[in-house]
């Protein structure tokens, strides 16, 4: 496989621009990149495991080729043109996710009871759908391109999100196999050595945070407002295993003081010890990844850990989590570089170089913050039932930054607000430490 966005641009600075869908050629090419690569992804997997669902927050492959193909037949093609014939009219009940505005939907727990339609016929629909989509936006009036291409636009991002979630979950269903199946074998060159953890001053003040205008975002990252920090510190890098593995073997899945009560009653409740996919033979520790099952590498990064566990190991090391206002402040103008999927490891890799200032801030695991996922002070979501896209989950979620070995570099940015509920883990998640200036 080959994922750099080299594939399909001519000029890469097209994902940079302010905006690509005036140029109708540009989306064209955007489109056909972003649709290529979730092919791309799916080609290690055999037929029988596009099937599979293996919790209810987990999709089958099949289902997110699916859906990601009727985003558009849904908010473009059956809108832009009156004459639109979908190619089955029980598609939309089927792989409609969440817009309650659209209407009734496939209850998302049995999404792995569809044998049909077949693999073949997904893929068959993704076909007639790049068809229709690439004719509307040739062939569209200057109107109704314009009207529906900023659309289209959200919906290449939104594949770009559910081309993450389908490494995730592909690995949650890889994961109950006893037979431990390779999806891309890769061979592992640990040669790093991990640097001394240092603290990064900033000094806080009234700051701004939230998108400028300037190229795409999701309606959570606006509107740009003030907060106000009181000083602080990052940690240079991310948290190894090696470093992980201390807090377990001083007990903190042991010690109910260092959890908060919701967190503890989850570690009672699953009888967490570890990170998911993390299993102890013969005292030492092992790990389920997409290139192979084998023993952890103290030197990566910790990943798979839910914030319940992030802000126990914090609480641990007498620290805290990062607010998502001080993991923005601090990103600044740090280069959007880092272990992303084009990387092709699919998996945290240890830190190649220590440079001044922050490590990691990209790409490996996506960064816990301490703050929950809260509307901005004046934001307003899209208005229909795009509206539902972000806006109704701002409960009971807490905010990740900095994307992961999963994520795209051609869909990351300083302001991107990633969410889940404080026990999910089956994300590459994992953790920076803060503190406050003085202490």
């Amino acid at each position: 496989m080959n994922l750099t966005k080299e594939i399909l641009f001519d000029d890469s600075s097209v994902i940079d621009s302010k905006s690509i869908f005036p140029d109708r050629s540009k989306l064209v090419n955007y489109y056909n990149y972003v649709r290529a690569v979730t092919g791309q992804l799916c080609e290690p997997l055999e037929t029988e495991d596009y099937v599979i669902q293996s919790m209810p927050d987990v999709s089958p492959t099949k289902w997110h080729l699916g859906h990601t193909s009727w985003f558009f037949e849904a908010f473009v093609l059956s809108k832009a043109d009156k004459n639109y014939e979908p190619l089955h009219q029980l598609y939309t009940y089927l792989f409609n996710s969440y817009y309650i505005q659209i209407g009734e939907r496939w209850f998302r727990p049995y999404r792995g009871l569809l044998s049909r339609p077949t693999v073949k016929e997904i893929y068959e629909y993704r076909n007639f759908v790049d068809k229709n989509v690439q004719n509307f936006i040739e062939k569209a009036d200057e109107k109704t391109y314009l009207e529906y291409a900023p659309i289209i636009e959200i919906g290449l991002n939104h594949e770009q999100q559910h081309q993450e979630l389908l490494l995730t979950d592909i690995k949650h269903v890889l994961s109950h196999n006893p037979l431990n199946p390779v999806y891309h074998k890769i061979e592992i060159v640990q040669k790093a050595k991990t640097p001394e953890l240092k603290w990064i001053d900033f000094e806080g003040g009234i700051l701004e945070i939230g998108h400028d205008g300037n190229g795409f975002a999701y309606d959570n990252e606006t509107p740009r407002h003030k907060e106000y920090l009181t000083p602080f510190k990052l940690a240079n890098r991310l948290i190894t295993n090696k470093e992980y593995i201390e807090f377990i073997e001083a007990g903190g899945y042991e010690d109910a003081t260092l959890w908060l009560s919701d967190g503890w009653a989850t570690v009672e409740a699953e009888k967490w010890k570890a990170p998911l996919y993390w299993e102890n033979k013969d005292g030492e520790w092992w790990s389920f990844t997409l290139n192979s099952f084998r023993k952890v590498e103290p030197k990566e990064p910790v990943c798979h850990i839910s914030y319940y566990e992030a802000e126990a190991f914090a609480r641990w090391k007498d620290t805290r989590l990062p607010t998502e206002a001080e993991w923005e402040v601090a990103a600044g103008d740090v280069l959007y570089k880092g272990n992303f999927v084009e990387n092709q490891n699919y998996h945290p890799v240890p830190l190649q170089e220590e440079k001044d200032g922050l490590n990691q801030l990209y790409g490996d695991v996506w960064e816990w913050t301490q703050s929950s996922y809260l509307p901005y002070p004046g934001y307003k979501p899209l208005p229909g039932a795009l509206g539902e896209y972000n806006g109704k989950f701002m409960s009971s979620q807490m905010v990740l930054r900095g994307g992961s070995c999963a994520t795209s570099e051609t869909h990351i940015r300083k302001t991107y607000r990633n969410f889940f509920p404080p026990h999910s883990r089956w994300q590459f998640t994992g953790i920076r430490l803060a503190k406050d200036k003085d202490e």
